[in-house]
């Protein structure tokens, strides 16, 4: 099992920056990857970033493409995300989630994913 537990959520303004963190424990010794999701009010949940656990993989949905930015620290089981020059449309809750299959499919999608954090809430106001 995987503990997954996120942070660095809040308010903040139109163009501003936020930074979350998420940090795993337990066996994140097989983890394979990490991302992070979001989900809006009224949305789905849809794919933000996922980053390899081992090599320097990254992959961006479009919508956060040169804003937002996915980075790991092995040595401290954390993941990362930078988001930078923020949108009203950014708001969401944002959610980590780890990867341990031995064979990744598809890191867009949700079902890649075996663990998940609670979630932190961000809101970008206008």
């Amino acid at each position: 099992q995987v503990q997954l537990v996120e942070s660095g959520g809040g308010l903040v303004q139109a163009g501003g920056s936020l930074r979350l963190s998420c940090a795993a424990s337990g066996r994140t010794a097989s983890n394979n990857a990490m991302a992070w999701f979001r989900q809006g009010p009224g949305k789905e949940r849809e794919f933000v970033a996922a980053i390899r656990w081992r090599g320097n993989s990254t992959y961006y949905a479009d919508s956060v493409k040169g804003r937002f930015v996915i980075s790991r620290d092995n040595a401290k089981n954390t993941v990362n995300l930078q988001m930078n020059s923020l949108k009203p449309e950014d708001t969401a809750v944002y959610y980590c989630a780890a990867d341990q299959n031995p064979i990744i499919l598809d890191l867009q999608r949700l079902r890649e994913y075996e663990f998940w954090g609670q979630g932190t809430q961000v809101t970008v106001s206008s």
